[in-house]
């Protein structure tokens, strides 16, 4: 006798065995247009025959059943409702002619036979078109029945159940504790459990223990880690701007906000609008407007030959095509230059989309001159209490400088007078020079120059090459006598721009004909030309009579006049006048004119002045008796004292705002800039000009709305949009499942895939709408199903029946995502530094392979930190979009140049090689093994348990501890042979091992400690 669970479970396969043995068309009773027939249409005609008017071919249209319908005189309509045989599309697809059949001969894809019979039973049926599915509004869905209730936890299981039923399959069995631990609190935190945890869940027997871990685990603040890595993929989160100067920039306080939202439990349309428009609600804070850094997480160029206009079209379109991925789940990025080729979306959509994103005040091309922290505004300085203390007293003092030069008494007319008496009975006079000395540089010896001694006569010039920072001396035969010399200018000019030379040192000489130079003590005293006299204060050190670097702007001239501190014996006979200069990190030539004057500095003027000291005085314009003024009055003493604190207090200032952290954000402008639709999506080709706007297909804004970005996050979250749910509990789903109800997530359009349980993913939608947007509430919801709890054992009819699982008979089963690997590692070793948020970190990175890859002429050098920063979790790691870190990359991270709501998921020996060879993996094993040798006692097999209870959650089988025997026996022999190996890998990583270890026992373990972590099981959700 057959006992009664058997006749059961063969009954329930009983579907499935007739539909293997008889010629079934169909598994469902009529043909749906939008599950079976739209998929058709989609894939083979709508390309010519769908929404895309500007490229529609024959003038027929296949996605409106009015238009499909519709039949030309003396000619069969494409679609003949109730007749097959008379449907043009038909007897089209089953054509012989490469000129009749459709689609073209020349195209690769073709409809099949079942595909084809289909099509056929739909018009037969009457060929009724229905909404797409995704825009169809959201309804109350009715719970379905179900047979067997024992495997029934909540809402969830009836709809899997109810469509298990129908395919003639079962439910898997509730995976062992040890399994769902781990899988729960992986899924939830992306750090596995430890062995306390675990046995806490074991040791409680009462009937919600699972439901109790959920909560912890929800109300943990690694919870936000996790599900902000999603996010931070959608928003497509990096450290750097892209494109090829792919500059840092600074966004990680948005980052720290998303976490904080989850945790906190936001409701997702608060997280919306705050994302979208947290500048735009009234009384706005600061963490709304640090929200606002969704959408200025996108490239942006700094390079300085590109066209702004060009990149701020390009910044605009990726946040409409993001902001329809992730709310809307449409590929809007095919309407940027065109109607969409199949679905109803047009190109006026996007456009009027794009309207609502048109008034940030940002450039299109990013100020490279700037700080990084500043060079891509609009953005907000987030300094702590002391800096902003800091930089109240600076702004205070500075003020304060600023009066008291105000209300220095201003220069007399008396002074005035006497300057230009001077000036005309002494014309200044450069004494010319007639031959220049070099020594160290590639500049020719004793270079002969012509001699001129006429008033204000420009000054000879001098080539220097780059000479690797040797000294160039500079010897002048000046008249008259040297002896005589008071003062001398000297002034650079590049002709590349940026040629940043520093002057290391400057030093004077004078060169008596008998004897030693006689170093002169100089003083920069005036400035002439382009810098002003603060600027060289700052630029010039006093004590060490050294300049800090200068960055040469093409054609700009550096210029100084410097004086002697003291004078010397008139009478020394004096061969010359000598100079030292010496230069380092000179990339290209410069030019150097100098000149010398036994003239007082107390009347000397700039260069610049040349036209002022040819006229009359009586001739001077008030523009130039203000510049004499100004220039009169910075040469006193008490001026110059407070000229130069304030110098002081203005270079403190910027060097603490430059330490200040920033985080972009949006803002509003105060005219919004007019949207145009551009022709073919090219900036230069404006046509119509639109108004934001939501796309026209979807459910309209409400007449109350602002038309700004936040009316735009109203319309996103409104009850009757019936996208916004449906993709984001999907997201959800995926998150947990592996896989969304819609596999394709990112695209709920007529070319993505049909949800596997429609009616499910609206009652979750309703559902989350209906909880307020409780994104915990979605969750603990997912995780506490029968449906999740399943074990991932596949049988044979399920493989035969269900070989993706999309049905859900069993449990989800995939590797974990590329920064829950590495986690995983460093929790399980004790290395993990735990701490929430901050700044991004730089962990071990492949030596030489960054700058092999960036730009930056050997200066964008990736400098590997030290000590808590080597060990955060992954989503801290500094994100540069040319080279993302290549731990990541080789678990299929998207690089973050666009946005990503599904990663791709591949198994290549390269993660294996990662796994076993990248030093942070390799320390992590180490300091696993470190844990395993003094956490348990010194037997092999206790070891071991207490090595597969860290990682795995359960304790080795008998076969598993015989090959690890095996394995320690032979590794602990070879490394005792090989001290020399033992010592080099008990030495990989920053932290040292422990001293009172035996080196070749923790390599040894080491290798083990390895090998489980490199276990499909050990980087699996099982």
């Amino acid at each position: 006798m057959i006992p009664t669970g058997k006749i059961i479970r063969y009954l329930w396969q009983i579907p499935a065995l007739i539909c293997s043995v008889l010629p079934c068309r169909f598994s469902y009773a009529e043909v749906e247009f939008n599950r079976d027939i739209r998929p058709i249409l989609s894939d083979f005609c709508f390309k010519c025959h769908g929404p895309d008017g500007a490229n529609r071919q024959a003038e027929l249209r296949l996605d409106r059943r009015e238009d499909a319908i519709q039949a030309e005189e003396g000619k069969n309509a494409a679609i003949v409702p109730g007749d097959p045989k008379r449907s043009e599309i038909v007897r089209r697809m089953e054509a012989h002619s490469s000129d009749e059949v459709m689609p073209p001969a020349s195209e690769p894809k073709k409809p099949s036979l079942q595909q084809i019979e289909l099509l056929k039973a739909w018009i037969e049926e009457g060929a009724k078109y229905e909404l797409h599915w995704a825009y169809a509004p959201l309804q109350t869905v009715a719970m379905p029945d179900v047979l067997r209730t024992e495997a029934i936890r909540n809402p969830i299981d009836l709809f899997i159940q109810s469509r298990l039923e129908r395919e003639g399959l079962q439910p898997s069995i509730q995976a062992d504790p040890t399994t769902l631990i781990r899988r729960v609190t992986l899924d939830l935190t992306g750090l596995p459990p430890t062995t306390y945890e675990v046995d806490d869940f074991l040791a409680d027997r009462s009937p919600d223990a699972y439901e109790k871990v959920v909560d912890r685990l929800l109300n943990s603040v690694h919870y936000g880690e996790r599900m902000a890595v999603d996010w931070l993929d959608a928003a497509r989160f990096a450290d750097t701007n892209g494109y090829q100067v792919d500059r840092d920039r600074e966004v990680f306080a948005w980052r720290d906000w998303v976490i904080h939202a989850f945790n906190d439990n936001l409701p997702f349309d608060q997280f919306t609008l705050e994302q979208l428009a947290g500048d735009l609600l009234p009384d706005a804070k600061l963490s709304q407007k640090i929200a606002t850094g969704f959408h200025r997480n996108h490239m942006m160029n700094e390079e300085g030959g590109i066209i702004p206009d060009e990149f701020l079209a390009e910044y605009l379109a990726d946040r409409v095509e993001t902001t329809a991925a992730v709310w809307l789940g449409q590929t809007f990025n095919c309407t940027r230059c065109h109607d969409h080729k199949y679905d109803p979306f047009t190109q006026r959509d996007f456009y009027s989309m794009k309207a609502f994103f048109n008034s940030v005040p940002e450039p299109g091309r990013g100020f490279y001159e700037r700080s990084h922290r500043e060079s891509n505004p609009p953005f907000l300085s987030l300094p702590s209490e002391e800096q902003r203390a800091m930089s109240e007293s600076y702004e205070q003092q500075i003020q304060e400088g600023k009066e008291a030069l105000a209300k220095l008494p201003p220069v007399s007319e008396e002074r005035i007078r006497q300057w230009a008496e001077r000036v005309a009975k002494e014309p200044i006079r450069w004494s010319s020079v007639s031959k220049l000395s070099t020594s160290g540089s590639n500049a020719s010896e004793d270079s002969d120059v012509e001699s001129r001694s006429e008033p204000n006569a420009s000054p000879p010039t001098l080539r220097v090459e780059p000479n690797g920072g040797r000294a160039v001396t500079i010897a002048l035969h000046a008249a008259p006598a040297p002896s005589l010399v008071t003062a001398f200018q000297i002034s650079f000019n590049s002709q590349d721009e940026g040629n940043t030379a520093r002057w290391q040192s400057i030093e004077a000489f004078l060169k008596p004909k008998v004897g030693k130079r006689i170093p002169i003590a100089l003083r920069p005293r005036v400035s002439a030309d382009s810098m002003s006299l603060n600027e060289l204060d700052k630029l010039f050190d006093d004590e060490a009579k050294t300049f800090l670097p200068i960055d040469f702007k093409k054609n700009r001239t550096v210029a100084a006049v410097f004086e002697f501190e003291s004078a010397w014996n008139a009478h020394l006979e004096a061969d010359s006048f000598e100079l030292d200069l010496r230069f380092s990190t000179m990339k290209s030539p410069i030019s150097i004119e100098i000149a010398t004057t036994n003239q007082s500095t107390e009347w000397m003027v700039p260069t610049s002045f040349s036209s002022l000291i040819a006229k009359s005085p009586s001739d001077w314009s008030d523009d130039d008796k203000k510049k004499l003024t100004e220039h009169l009055q910075s040469m006193s003493s008490e001026y110059r004292s407070i000229s130069n604190r304030l110098a002081e207090l203005e270079a403190n200032l910027k060097k603490l705002r430059s330490e200040i952290p920033t985080t972009l954000v949006m803002s509003e402008m105060e005219k919004p800039r007019s949207t145009h639709i551009l022709m073919r999506g090219a900036y230069d080709k404006p046509a119509d000009e639109v108004v934001a706007a939501s796309p026209s297909i979807l459910p309209p804004m409400q007449n109350e709305w602002p038309r700004n970005r936040l009316g735009l996050a109203k319309w996103l979250v409104d009850r009757d949009n019936p996208l916004t749910a449906r993709v984001t509990v999907n997201r959800y789903w995926q998150s947990v499942f592996g896989t969304g109800l819609v596999r394709t997530s990112e695209d709920f359009g007529s070319q993505g895939e049909l949800p596997s349980h429609p009616d499910l993913l609206d009652w979750l939608s309703v559902r989350f709408i209906e909880s307020g947007w409780d994104v915990k509430g979605m969750v603990r919801l997912l995780v506490t199903s029968h449906t999740y709890r399943q074990s991932s054992r596949r049988t044979n009819v399920s493989m035969q029946r269900d070989p993706d699982n999309r049905l859900l008979s069993q449990g989800s089963r995939f590797r974990l995502q590329a920064e829950f690997v590495r986690d995983q590692a460093l929790a399980l070793s004790g290395l993990l530094v735990k701490k929430v948020g901050g700044p991004s970190v730089k962990p071990y990175h492949p030596s030489g392979l960054y700058e092999q890859i960036t730009a930056g002429n050997g200066t964008n050098v990736y400098v590997v930190g030290k000590g808590n920063d080597l060990y955060r979790r992954s989503m801290y790691t500094y994100w540069k979009r040319s080279v993302p870190h290549p731990a990541m990359l080789v678990f299929d991270a998207p690089f973050r140049e666009t946005c990503t709501v599904r990663r791709t998921r591949t198994n290549t020996p390269l993660q294996a090689l990662n796994l076993m060879n990248d030093p942070t993996f390799v320390e992590a094993s180490r300091f696993l093994a470190q844990r395993i040798m003094t956490e348990t006692s010194s037997d092999f097999g206790t070891r071991l348990q207490h090595a597969y209870r860290a990682v795995l959650s359960r304790v080795p089988t008998p076969s598993e501890t015989e090959i690890f025997t095996r394995s320690y026996d032979r590794l602990v022999k070879d490394f005792r042979e090989d001290a020399a190996s033992a010592k080099a890998l008990t030495g990989v990583g920053d932290q040292p091992s422990r001293p009172d270890l035996d080196t070749a026992d923790l390599a040894a373990w080491t290798i083990l400690a390895s090998t489980i972590l490199n276990l499909d099981e050990a980087i699996t959700k099982e």
